[in-house]
C-alpha cells in the first residue's frame, strides 16, 4: 500500500522533527534552502523546483520569510498546513495559493512520535491534518486562532520551559550532593513517570497526594511558592501569547 504523500517546505529544527516522525509513515518530499541535511534519509525525496500544485503542503519556515518563499512557490495546494507561530489563516491565503489551510502548534516532541499538536482552521480538512499530527503523538482541534495562539505558548514553548524546570532540579541534585548523572538520571526519570500522573489526575490532586504535613515536599513547596513559581509560569504563558498577537499584527 502506498503512503500518503506530503511536501515539507523547510530545513530548520521544527522541519527535521516533522521529517524524523512522520517518514515512516508518509512519502515525504522536502522543499527547502539548504537540502544537503536530508541526504542521507534514502526514504524522503528532494524537490528542486518550487511548484506545490496539487500538494499537501506544510509549511516550516520562520514567521519573518514568509513574504520571501511565497514570492518563489508556484501553483495551488490541495492543503496548506503551517506551523508558523502568529501567522493568521488571512496572513496564509493572502501569501500563499491552496484550496484550504490549516494552522498547526506541534512541538519537538515529533522526532520520537511524542508531540502534543493543537490545530485549527478549514474543518473541511480537520480528518485530514488530525490524522497526519496523530502519527507523531496527540492532538487537539481548536475553534478559533486566539484559542491556538494560548496553546502554542503551552505546547509549542512549553518543552523550553520545561527543560528549565530540568535543569533546575538537575542542579539542585548536584548542588546538595548528587553526581550528575545520577540527578540527570533521576531527573529524566521523574519526567517520564509524571506523564503517566498527569494523564490520570489534574495536577493540584497530585501535589497534595505527595505533601504530608511538615514534610520535605512542602518544605520545598513552600520555597517555590516564596519565589512565586506558578505566577512566573502563568506570566510566562502570557508572555508568549502577546508575543503571538505581535506577530499576528505584522
Amino acid at each position: 500500500m502506498s503512503k500518503q504523500a506530503l511536501t515539507i517546505i523547510g530545513n530548520g529544527k521544527m522541519a527535521s522533527a516533522l521529517i524524523d516522525g512522520l517518514k515512516d509513515n508518509y512519502s515525504i518530499t522536502i522543499i527547502a534552502r539548504d537540502i544537503s541535511k536530508h541526504k542521507d534519509i534514502k526514504s524522503i525525496k528532494l524537490q528542486n523546483n518550487t511548484d506545490i500544485s496539487n500538494q499537501i503542503v506544510l509549511l516550516c519556515i520562520k514567521p519573518h520569510a514568509i513574504d520571501e518563499v511565497s514570492n518563489q512557490l508556484i501553483g495551488e495546494a490541495t492543503a496548506l498546513v503551517s506551523i508558523l507561530a502568529g501567522t493568521t489563516l488571512q496572513r496564509l491565503s493572502n501569501s500563499i495559493k491552496a484550496s484550504s489551510y490549516v494552522r498547526a502548534m506541534p512541538n519537538l516532541g515529533a522526532t520520537y512520535k511524542q508531540s502534543t499538536t493543537s490545530l485549527t482552521g478549514d474543518k473541511n480538512i480537520s480528518k485530514l491534518a488530525i490524522k497526519i499530527f496523530d502519527s507523531i503523538g496527540k492532538t487537539i482541534w481548536l475553534n478559533t486562532q486566539k484559542e491556538l495562539d494560548i496553546a502554542t505558548a503551552i505546547a509549542g514553548s512549553g518543552p523550553a520551559f520545561l527543560a528549565l524546570v530540568a535543569e533546575g532540579l538537575s542542579d539542585g541534585g548536584v548542588n546538595a550532593g548528587l553526581k550528575r548523572a545520577d540527578s540527570d538520571f533521576l531527573t529524566s526519570s521523574l519526567f517520564a513517570s509524571f506523564k503517566e500522573l498527569i494523564d490520570h489526575d489534574r495536577a493540584a490532586t497530585i501535589k497534595d497526594s505527595v505533601m504530608s504535613p511538615g514534610g520535605t515536599t512542602s518544605a520545598g513547596v513552600a520555597t517555590l511558592e516564596a519565589h512565586k513559581i506558578r505566577s512566573a509560569f502563568i506570566e510566562a504563558i502570557s508572555s508568549a501569547k502577546k508575543r503571538a498577537d505581535k506577530l499576528a499584527a505584522n
